[in-house]
């Protein structure tokens, strides 16, 4: 699931931020090549910010996902979350700075989760044929 965190020193109301959200979740899954039902958003506004040393406007983000990120992905990504920042909140995109976690899963993570219970005989197969995979 691509989360996208966005910590703004301006203040947001709700409708601004409802258009944010909705505009970041558009971008984050058409950039990274997920459905938007898989894609969260957080907008935190009115958070205490310095960046190059003035409280000027501006805007920090996260976004995680398992896959899907890259060079060519992130600078898009950036840019276009940087364009939406410019046009909802007047942030210039040289004061915004976003931070990239390309999160990968390795089956014997998978094998250990209780989120995948149903899925014995798939992981047990999996076990099988991953060269170097230990169960536990």
């Amino acid at each position: 699931m691509p989360t996208l965190n966005l910590f703004t020193n301006v203040p947001v109301d709700a409708v601004v931020a409802s258009d944010i959200l909705k505009d970041a979740t558009r971008a984050v899954a058409k950039i990274i090549g997920k459905p938007e039902s898989y894609v969260m958003i957080l907008m935190n506004g009115g958070v205490p910010i310095a960046f190059a040393g003035t409280e000027e406007p501006a805007a920090y983000g996260e976004l995680i996902s398992i896959g899907g990120l890259g060079p060519s992905v992130n600078g898009k990504l950036s840019s276009t979350i940087a364009e939406i920042l410019q046009i909802k909140l007047s942030i210039d995109s040289s004061r915004f700075y976003i931070k990239f976690y390309d999160v990968q899963v390795r089956a014997k993570e998978i094998s250990t989760s209780h989120e995948f219970e149903g899925f014995g005989a798939a992981l047990t197969y999996l076990a099988t044929t991953v060269e170097g995979f230990e169960r536990t």
